[in-house]
């Protein structure tokens, strides 16, 4: 028996000598980066998120959105994380950003737990991106592994942020050159607008479809609630929040599409997918017959979009604290 026990862990050095070996070449991220410097790093991450998402229900939608809002801006690197110093500009105030993004104390707290256990080993930009893939495991999506490996970013893109992260306004030919902008298609496009499938918007998000002359593809008594809502006499609600999707707004499924179909898409950016009749609604038609088939290509697409530009190697750092530089 113990030489059993012996041979196990001779057996696990190995592998970890020549996983460490594998990293040290700066190729490509791997999902089994942490499995000897902090094999518990999987599992303090999703401690966290099942915490956070037990106490608040919409916290797995906004995980999952800051990992999507970070990519976006110069690839995966957690620069979404940082916070402004006097000589640090940060994209938290970014127009997509500001009054919007939410979830950073859960990174932080996260974070502290990871920097006892394993000093210095786990990057902010993966615990963005585990923790999105734990969001949508909890409230029901599939579950893929994360690519792992990446590294920080020391600094941050305000103008960028402005400019490369898709808005809830935007037309369909917009919303694909957004993401062929950073090496996804267009189906890639409507499979990750599939995580509006949890959430919430703020008004001020949409309050241009419902005042003048409201948006004839929103559903009537959807137009009339949102009015109800969002509009308060002659001022703007901006800051009152509804359901991205009207039926199951903490289960992550397909009913996302189904809404499409029937008028009831609260952005703009959605509604648009199945309401302009061009080349992704037949797609939106596919994921609302096929909840196997969006849950299987969303994984794709999330890998895919993990993969944007991430810092590997000795470009970058570890930040001890998520919102500063080391």
């Amino acid at each position: 028996m113990a030489s059993a026990v012996s041979f196990y862990f001779i057996l696990l050095l190995v592998l970890c000598l020549l996983v460490t070996a594998k990293a040290s070449d700066a190729g490509s991220l791997k999902p089994d980066y942490y499995l000897c410097n902090c094999p518990e790093a999987e599992a303090i991450i999703f401690s966290g998120v099942q915490k956070a998402v037990a106490q608040e229900p919409r916290m797995a939608a906004s995980l999952l959105r800051l990992h999507f809002h970070d990519c976006f801006v110069n690839g995966c690197d957690a620069s979404v994380l940082l916070d402004d110093t006097p000589t640090l500009t940060g994209e938290k105030t970014a127009a997509p950003n500001a009054n919007s993004l939410r979830g950073f104390e859960v990174i932080d707290s996260i974070k502290a737990e990871l920097e006892f256990a394993c000093p210095g080993i786990v990057s902010c930009a993966d615990i963005l991106a585990i923790a999105a893939r734990d969001s949508v495991l909890l409230t029901g999506g599939p579950v893929w592994q994360v690519q792992l490996g990446r590294r920080d970013s020391r600094t941050a893109n305000k103008a960028l942020a402005n400019t490369s992260i898709p808005a809830p306004t935007s037309n369909v030919p917009k919303l694909i050159q957004k993401f062929q902008n950073v090496g996804l298609t267009r189906e890639d496009m409507v499979t990750l607008s599939g995580a509006h499938t949890i959430g919430k918007a703020r008004c001020a998000t949409f309050n241009a479809r419902l005042q003048n002359q409201p948006d004839p593809t929103l559903e009537k008594l959807l137009l009339t609630s949102l009015q109800m809502l969002c509009l308060n006499g002659f001022s703007n609600n901006s800051n009152a929040v509804a359901n991205l999707d009207l039926q199951t707004p903490i289960i992550f499924d397909n009913k996302y599409y189904k809404n499409l179909l029937s008028g009831e898409g609260i952005l703009m950016s959605d509604q648009v997918l199945y309401s302009s009749g061009g080349s992704t609604e037949a797609l939106v038609k596919f994921y609302t017959e096929n909840q196997k088939a969006f849950f299987e290509n969303f994984k794709v697409s999330m890998i895919k979009m993990g993969n944007i530009q991430p810092l590997l190697g000795k470009d970058g750092e570890i930040r001890h604290n998520c919102r500063f530089p080391n």
